[in-house]
């Protein structure tokens, strides 16, 4: 087992990037080679609400990741939003309508309850941990060997439980175990944010503090045709370089955006009203001021009909907006920045 530990995921890369220089084992996928770590690897997160990775070589996509993060808590499967988003994602789907997979309709209703009726496990899970906070019979359940096992779909989940249990301060600690992870778009990716969004919102319905992020991952890999060269960068930022001078939550340039900022029925309400644009009256604080106008940005630069750097720049405009020391707004500038070169 090896065991990687920082303070968030943008200080995990470089450390990631110098395992897999020094010990990763090249092997063949269905998806082309790959280096992978022989033995199973754990990444620490120390401060998993500091989620956003900053690296301008890694260039993540702070759109999809809020918005995706969103769609998952609403217990969605739909292939249509995510797509609006992320228009490559729609290869994932078996019928062009659903993800098989989708890991926020696994969370909130798939599996079936003492009553025969589909679970909320997340409802189930904080309800336990408040009432009991010493409780460690608090497992989130992904993986459903009836509908998985053997079967032959181009989504199935990779991340397959998830264990919640309360520290000693009472803070909500959380546990992923992954079947087999991308580490660039996959651990270090997507996973860092859908997961410590997960973590702060049962948090929240607990009405804890959130604490640490384990994610214990039996095979993870990285793409060599699509990332080596990423690779061969990011280990020479690993410590004892200038990497944590690189982090602008180290650095004190922005703050976590906190998820709930009021009550989860109003995120709950507005997160399904920005995804199905039913209606734009939005109350809740990050959904308002973090997740709306992240999709207006995304829209305005993909969809308007002007030249590039007239995109950008109304864009931008309406990033500014956003509160002061956003760790998003400036994820998302700096990711608008590096679309003008």
């Amino acid at each position: 087992m090896r065991v990687l530990r920082a303070r968030n995921a943008h200080q995990l890369l470089p450390e990631a990037m110098r395992l897999f220089k020094m010990d990763g084992v090249e092997r063949n996928s269905r998806n082309g080679p790959v280096l992978t770590i022989p033995e199973p690897v754990t990444l620490v997160y120390e401060r998993p609400t500091e989620r956003v990775m900053f690296w301008a070589e890694r260039d993540a996509n702070p759109f999809f990741h809020v918005l995706e993060a969103l769609w998952m808590l609403a217990g969605r499967d739909d292939v249509a939003f995510i797509s609006k988003i992320l228009p490559n994602m729609k290869q994932f789907s078996d019928d062009g309508k659903i993800f098989h997979g989708a890991y926020g309709r696994r969370w909130r209703r798939w599996f079936l309850g003492t009553n025969s009726g589909k679970v909320d496990q997340l409802s189930v899970i904080a309800e336990n941990l408040k009432e009991n906070p010493e409780c460690r019979r608090q497992v989130l359940q992904i993986w459903d060997a009836e509908s998985d096992l053997g079967t032959n779909s181009k989504d199935l989940p990779c991340n397959t439980q998830v264990y919640f249990s309360r520290d000693h301060r009472g803070y909500l600690n959380m546990m992923v175990t992954n079947r087999s992870n991308d580490v660039i778009w996959g651990a270090l990716g997507a996973n860092a944010v859908h997961f410590s969004f997960l973590q702060e919102y049962v948090a929240a319905m607990i009405g804890c503090g959130v604490g640490r992020y384990w994610q214990v991952t039996n095979n993870l890999h990285l793409y060599l045709e699509r990332h080596e060269a990423l690779m061969d960068i990011m280990v020479n930022k690993a410590f004892p370089s200038t990497q944590y001078k690189a982090d602008p939550y180290e650095e004190g340039l922005v703050k976590p955006t906190p998820l709930i900022q009021g009550s989860i029925e109003q995120f709950d309400t507005d997160s399904r009203r920005l995804i199905t644009e039913e209606s734009l009256v939005l109350k809740d604080n990050f959904v308002k001021f973090t997740a709306w106008p992240l999709l207006q940005t995304l829209f305005t630069y993909r969809n308007i009909e002007f030249p590039k750097y007239k995109r950008i720049e109304l864009a931008c405009n309406i990033l500014s907006a956003m509160p002061e020391k956003s760790d998003w707004k400036l994820a998302a500038q700096e990711w608008l920045q590096r679309r003008t070169k």
